[in-house]
């Protein structure tokens, strides 16, 4: 286990060819986003990051954030944790299906593993409960000898992290009715407790036997009299909140984005950490001049002096879902590809969305040709379309992995094929290559007659110039792409909300010629620019 201040360590300081600089514009994340929290025997808290697949413990007094489950390790994708009587560590691995025991010696075995969105886990005098966030979603009891399950409630709408309360009934949240719930130990029928919420994810309690909720919806922290319902606001926080925990009787809520925060009472709230960028997966400049960011549940704003500025997020009227590849279509209004599989039109001001194509089988880089026509890499088929007045057209197939487009002013598009190597350029016989002999190429930029690429394996940025191919490395040991010597596990997405999500590494160019790097290993943006810029 290792002990650090940002989640991505890098074997070497960036290097730049000369005449370049380079400049972090937001600061690098802590964690991989923030999911499930649970206070261990040792008082730490412990936080599931489900896009990292990494749990972490983080010490409340001196702010010290250790590993305890590493990236590319046995857990994948933890939503929820809890603790055996023994010590161990209890995890729900939601796009898995798994529920998985981490023990004291760091040896994983899986308990299950057909457990759909295996989702919220609480361990009460020994027992195991886990239930599935899910429309028709199972709560049941596990065996710890992985015996069959025992069913105490099914179809739910979407329950989530759950509790046992001071009168022995387990407490949870439903977030597809936007209520919580309570049941016996032993099942029977449930009996609606509070109704009416900001879209409650998570049930916990405090030393005093109220309820407490994270609200994903509208960002409120609620305490609930289980007997009567009344509500009271302990506090007013961004949407995308999570979960929460108790340190004694001081409460922490977790976020989406990584940010930890301390409610402190009267309204007041403390950062233990940080929120910063949970995976940047692409990024564009608006015809505003101001960098947009994709970041899945999120879209940002970045602001003078690197602060990030909400314009949308899951739960948010007209969010077009987990965004993964961005273009600006002027206007205000973006070309988004989600990890649902769809092309869309995205307007944040006006909280609308218009799906341009569907049933896409993981689409990732998105590019605006000449004609308006919209160019997307299709990276479960294999291929590039084309989106133009509701027809899609395949312009290539065949391709490994295709993961980033660009198009230039004369209507060429290129493609990067991430496991080919490769940079194609594609013509009417479909792709040809163009670049080779590269590592894991994924974002592309034409501009000013240059090809730019990210090549996430070799942690650079290369400019090949469209005429006469000379390369150059621009960058080189960025934070992208994976730590040295690790091997991210496949995520499988956590339907309804996504389909299978992985790495982009987007690159976006400003007016003044600054180029924007995705640094999606430490969760930050970097801007490089030559040095009469």
């Amino acid at each position: 286990m290792s002990q650090q201040e940002s989640r991505y360590t890098a074997a070497r300081p960036s290097s730049l060819a000369q005449g370049w600089t380079l400049e972090r514009l937001t600061s690098p994340s802590r964690l991989f986003g923030a999911n499930g929290l649970r206070t261990g025997p040792d008082g730490r808290i412990y936080v599931a990051q489900v896009v990292g697949s990494q749990v972490s413990a983080v010490d409340v007094q001196a702010g010290q954030v250790q590993t305890v489950s590493a990236k590319g390790g046995d857990i994948i994708a933890p939503d929820d944790v809890a603790f055996d009587p023994h010590g161990n560590l209890v995890a729900t691995e939601v796009m898995d299906g798994r529920v998985s025991v981490l023990g004291k010696d760091g040896r994983a075995r899986v308990l299950r593993d057909d457990i759909p969105n295996a989702n919220g886990i609480t361990v009460h005098q020994g027992r195991l409960f886990i239930n599935e966030c899910r429309i028709g979603g199972r709560l049941m009891e596990l065996d710890w000898n992985g015996g069959a399950p025992r069913v105490l409630l099914e179809n739910i709408p979407m329950p989530n992290a759950m509790e046992v309360g001071p009168d022995g009934f387990l407490y949870f949240p439903v977030m597809g009715v936007n209520e919580i719930w309570r049941i016996k130990l032993e099942g029977g029928e449930p009996q609606k407790v509070a109704e009416g919420l900001g879209m409650p994810d998570a049930v916990k309690f405090d030393p005093k036997g109220f309820i407490v909720s994270t609200q994903v919806a509208s960002g409120q922290v609620l305490r609930i009299d289980p007997r009567s319902g009344d509500r009271t606001l302990l506090a007013q926080l961004e949407p995308g909140l999570d979960n929460l925990t108790f340190v004694g009787d001081r409460l922490f809520v977790s976020s989406f984005t990584g940010q930890i925060t301390e409610v402190l009472g009267n309204g007041e709230t403390r950062a233990l950490l940080p929120g910063a960028l949970n995976w940047p997966l692409d990024l564009t400049v608006g015809d505003d001049g101001q960098l947009y960011v994709a970041d899945g549940t999120h879209f940002y704003r970045l602001l003078p002096g690197g602060g990030l500025q909400t314009v949308g997020m899951m739960f948010s009227p007209g969010y077009p879902g987990y965004v993964r590849g961005v273009t600006a279509a002027g206007g205000g209004t973006f070309v988004v590809s989600t990890s649902n599989g769809q092309l869309s039109r995205y307007r944040p001001a006006q909280g609308e969305t218009d799906v341009l194509a569907e049933g896409l089988d993981q689409v990732y880089g998105v590019a605006i040709a000449p004609d308006g026509a919209v160019l997307a890499a299709e990276l479960g088929a294999g291929r590039v379309i084309r989106v133009q007045a509701g027809q899609v057209e395949v312009l290539a197939s065949g391709l490994k992995t295709p993961t980033g487009v660009a198009v230039a002013p004369d209507g060429t598009a290129f493609v990067s094929e991430a496991d080919g190597g490769r940079v194609s350029k594609l013509g009417r016989s479909g792709a040809e290559p163009f670049v080779e002999q590269l590592q894991t190429p994924r974002g592309l930029l034409v501009r000013d007659g240059q090809l730019y690429i990210l090549d996430a394996g070799a942690k650079a940025l290369i400019s090949v110039d469209l005429q006469t191919k000379a390369r150059q490395i621009i960058a080189s040991e960025l934070p992208v792409g994976a730590p040295a010597g690790v091997t991210p596990k496949p995520l499988r997405g956590i339907a309804p909300f996504s389909g299978p999500q992985g790495p982009l590494g987007g690159i976006a160019a400003g007016a003044d010629g600054t180029l924007y790097v995705a640094a999606d290993a430490e969760g930050s943006v970097i801007a490089l620019r030559r040095a009469h810029a």
